[in-house]
């Protein structure tokens, strides 16, 4: 038996736990606690309840239970966490009884995110009441304005609350007051007041920290000894001073006739709980903040660590009314240092619920991302693979390589046995941790965005080139489209008409630009920021530089330039995540964080994903692992045009797939062949090289019959097939996961390393020789003689068997010239039997252009460019965006020639879609009619 603790009961003072999870119902310790220590309560907070359910596996099979019924977040975090509020509140009952009602209580909080909310404060709590029913429990409500309106119709009603987040003198009176006059209104209307209980949550050890952190400043700075030795004396007083002061008012507030003949009715006096008792600084006694604070009428709640030393060489002594006028001489002393205590105080309470709001998410998104994980189970199919035997093999190899556990753990040795190759890919492998980064990073997310949204900016321009774009655009494209968020514009094009047309659609009053870029040095988008802070200071905006956001790595030439110019926001990315693997960082979720993407979602299924591909699970049953096998078994058996097949809904997710595909497995003269958004044929157009990966969403996409039976007709001939359902289109959060270790893994088996480029250079060189030679002679090389119809014929006569036909178009989107390609790739493929892709310059050269250089010397590359109808100079720079477009189209030309490939370059008179509709019909008729 403790008598340490039972010793506080002695003094007035009831004992409440400050914890609550699974684990202390399940193993018996909360009613040891009851009998052994004499404990009177448990309360719970978004923090420990995040705790509880996230970094433990107690709630899981619930969770993927209530997840397979169709359970959303909310309704599954309602279930268990109420489900344990209510066990804890029936183990502590008895007490309850036994005081009369003056004891036994658990408490559970309101969501933080509804503080400043009173209407949804209340409908939240009444629900959360009714949900327990449970006469013990007990709804804690912040005590902010808001909050405080609540509690008084809350206490109204009859519900108990925990009145919580007060830290001034101010705060309590308002707690008290709303008490007060709640009790006040039920007695008017002819209620019973006479079980109903509140409390009064005071935080203590908080104040100190923030306190003693301005007195170390001034005692540091003081050059008078005087003030120096005053500022050190009153280190570690502030807190306990506060809590006398509230203390001597409780006793004052409920001690008026007023009160007492609320009493007479028999209302209970609302008492004062000591909340943040562990104490912090290891200077302190571990004891500091509950010896000091113990009186009656008072409540102390207890973390586990000031539970078990108060068990352990706790004292108890009625203190707290003791020497008042030394605590007010302290709160006087205080301020005549200058500390505003006020201030302090009013920033710890917005600190707190800052600090429960991004608990509540986290704890939401743990939840989510627990039933997501359940949701992915089994949404992977293949179908006529044809590759049973080598799956199986090489299946059971990584199993006996324990690949799984070792790709967790960032072992480069499954890449390459080099040790300097291994030094290089041990640099790129953050990206496996890219999701948990994320989720500690929402709650940043969620403030930048709405604080970009209460400024009036309307359109956000994405300045970035490959990875650092492409993530962004897909999310604008699948999961954009709200009227109330700022429009994303992606520009990943130097032409000059692109830029343009970015410019035409924006307003200069109203607009931000990110400038996102891994290495900071990225010639495009710092073309582009140049070009668009000029037309931001001709427009006469105001501060021009706070319209500018960075995304990029630490210590890059773009951080510096952007810490040193004031940019609005830099968002640093960790530096061991490569482009192509950063969609769930910072260069993907920040752009969908400003167009109003449900990132907690995207994050919550990445999360999911995660889970299921790692070490814990059962390599057969790896959605990431399973696909890449798959991947590059097939190539190693010929099969390397990954083919993906989706409706309008997801078909943008192609062009991500690609770069990630493309860039990360073509090097060596091997590599995967990612075919995008080519359209649907007939079986017999495709040859034996191609492995088809379709997706799925729920609720479908146009024409979602059509392609069924045309994939059915294709696992008929014979063609490998593979389905993933995505249960929504926020799904392609978990996709992004899966792909990326899907490609590591098809990396492992064609024993290449997939987190470098070692040929994406060659182009950059190229370009950069060409505008060297621009500044030097005032042009660019002329474009090679347009080539013939004959021309053509010769080079597509030469096109065999698992070859593929790239168009590279440097040309401005224009939905009209997209078509017009579609229209030409399909008619090459049926043509000539092959895969088709397609690519808008500049933007493939981060993308599919190490493919095309380093892979298979399978493409053939038609590279159609125009002269420009307008043009943009560069500010700081000799030469404009439609030279710079150019240099980088004849680079690329140059550098494929270099490698022996197969090169057509057609020059346009201009860009219109007239002018590229012929172009594809020159090469239309060039084709021969064998597989038409």
């Amino acid at each position: 038996m403790s008598s340490q603790l039972l010793d506080l009961r002695q003094h007035g003072q009831s004992v409440w736990y400050d914890d609550m999870s699974r684990r202390l119902l399940a193993s018996g310790e909360l009613l040891r606690m009851i009998h052994r220590d004499g404990l009177a309560g448990v309360t719970s907070n978004p923090t420990i309840l995040e705790q509880a359910v996230n970094r433990t596996d107690a709630y899981d099979e619930e969770i993927a239970l209530l997840a397979r019924r169709g359970m959303s977040a909310p309704e599954i975090y309602a279930r268990i966490v109420t489900a344990d509020i209510a066990e804890a509140a029936d183990v502590l009952h008895p007490v309850h009884e036994a005081t009369a009602a003056g004891d036994g209580y658990v408490s559970l909080e309101v969501s933080p995110a509804l503080a400043d909310d009173a209407e949804a404060t209340v409908a939240e709590a009444l629900a959360l009441w009714r949900l327990l029913d449970r006469d013990n429990a007990m709804i804690k409500v912040p005590g902010t304005a808001a909050g405080l309106v609540a509690v008084r119709r809350l206490i109204a009603a009859g519900v108990n609350v925990n009145v919580t987040l007060l830290f001034s003198l101010a705060d309590y009176d308002g707690a008290a007051r709303a008490y007060i006059d709640g009790i006040a209104d039920r007695v008017a209307a002819g209620g019973d007041v006479g079980r109903i209980a509140s409390v009064a949550s005071v935080f203590v050890s908080r104040i100190d920290t923030a306190v003693d952190r301005l007195l170390d400043r001034i005692a540091g700075s003081a050059r008078d000894p005087e003030v120096r030795r005053r500022a050190v004396a009153l280190s570690g007083e502030a807190a306990v001073a506060n809590a006398k002061l509230v203390y001597r008012r409780f006793s004052d507030v409920f001690g008026t006739p007023a009160w007492h003949e609320l009493a007479a009715r028999g209302a209970r006096p609302q008492r004062p709980l000591w909340a943040s008792t562990g104490t912090k600084n290891p200077r302190y006694s571990d004891m500091k903040y509950v010896e000091t604070l113990v009186g009656p009428h008072t409540v102390t709640t207890l973390p586990p660590g000031a539970m078990a030393a108060f068990r352990d060489h706790g004292h108890a002594r009625s203190v707290i009314a003791d020497d008042v006028v030394g605590a007010r001489r302290v709160i006087d002393e205080l301020a005549r240092l200058g500390v505003d205590l006020d201030a302090v105080l009013a920033a710890l309470k917005a600190e707190g619920l800052r600090a429960f709001e991004d608990s509540f998410e986290a704890l939401m998104l743990g939840v989510d991302t627990k039933r997501k994980a359940a949701l992915l189970r089994g949404g992977f199919q293949v179908a006529g693979a044809g590759l049973g035997e080598a799956l199986d093999r090489r299946n059971v190899q990584l199993q006996m390589d324990d690949y799984v556990e070792r790709l967790w753990q960032k072992d480069p040795s499954l890449w390459s046995d080099e040790p300097d190759e291994q030094k290089r890919i041990a640099q790129r492998l953050g990206w496996l941790e890219s999701p948990e980064i994320m989720a500690r990073a929402l709650p940043r997310l969620t403030r930048f965005a709405e604080a970009v949204r209460r400024d009036g900016i309307r359109d956000v321009v994405l300045l970035g080139m490959g990875g650092s774009s492409l993530a962004p655009e897909v999310m604008r494209a699948i999961l954009g489209g709200r009227a109330d968020v700022p429009a994303l514009h992606v520009l990943d094009s130097t032409d000059p008409g692109a830029v343009l047309a970015v410019e035409g659609r924006t307003s200069a009053a109203a607009t931000l630009f990110i400038v996102a870029s891994k290495s900071g040095t990225t010639v495009e988008p710092n073309a582009l920021a140049a070009y668009f802070r000029g037309r931001l200071e001709a427009a006469g905006v105001e501060a021009p530089a706070r319209r500018f956001v960075a995304i990029t790595d630490e210590g890059t030439p773009l951080h510096e330039t952007a810490v040193g110019d004031g940019w609005r926001e830099v968002f640093v990315n960790p530096s061991d995540i490569g482009g192509r693997y950063s969609a769930l960082s910072f260069f993907g979720l920040v752009p969908a964080a400003l167009l109003g993407v449900d990132v907690a979602g995207v994050l919550a299924w990445g999360r999911g994903m995660a889970r299921l591909c790692g070490p814990g699970n059962a390599m057969a049953q790896n959605p990431g692992v399973a696909l890449g096998i798959l991947m590059g078994e097939a190539a190693r058996n010929g099969r390397d045009k990954l083919t993906l097949i989706a409706g309008p809904r997801l078909a943008p997710f192609g062009l991500w797939v690609e770069q990630l595909i493309a860039e990360s497995t073509g090097k060596h003269g091997t590599g995967i062949v990612p075919v995008a958004n080519e359209p649907l044929g007939r079986p017999e157009a495709y040859g034996p090289d191609r492995l088809f990966v379709r997706l799925r969403v729920h609720g479908g996409d146009p024409d979602e019959h059509a392609r069924d039976g045309t994939v059915e007709r294709l696992r008929a001939a014979g063609h490998p097939i593979v389905t993933i359902h995505l249960d929504e289109a926020a799904g392609i959060g978990a996709e992004f996961v899966r792909w990326e270790i899907a490609t590591a893994t098809a990396g492992a088996i064609l024993a290449i390393n997939p987190f470098d480029e070692p040929n994406v250079q060659q182009a950059k060189d190229a370009t950069r020789a060409l505008l060297a030679r621009y500044q030097a002679e005032g042009r660019l090389p002329a474009p090679a003689p347009a080539p013939t119809r004959a021309d053509l014929a010769a080079r597509f006569a030469r096109v065999g068997p698992g070859a593929y036909v790239a168009l590279l178009a440097y040309l401005p989107f224009d939905p009209l010239i997209d078509a017009r390609l579609a229209q030409c790739r399909a008619i090459v493929r049926d043509c000539l039997g092959v895969a088709t892709t397609a690519g808008y310059g500049p933007r493939y050269l981060h993308s599919t252009g190490q493919l095309h250089k380093g892979g298979a010397d399978s493409g053939v590359f038609v590279v159609l460019t125009a002269a420009p109808r307008c043009d943009v100079a560069i500010p700081g720079e000799p030469y404009s965006f439609a030279t710079l477009e150019m240099a980088q189209a004849l680079g690329d030309i140059a550098s494929l020639e270099a490698a022996g490939r197969r090169v057509v370059h057609l020059h346009l008179a201009d860009p219109d879609h007239t002018t590229v509709d012929r172009a594809c019909a020159l090469i239309e008729s060039a084709l021969p009619d064998t597989h038409r």
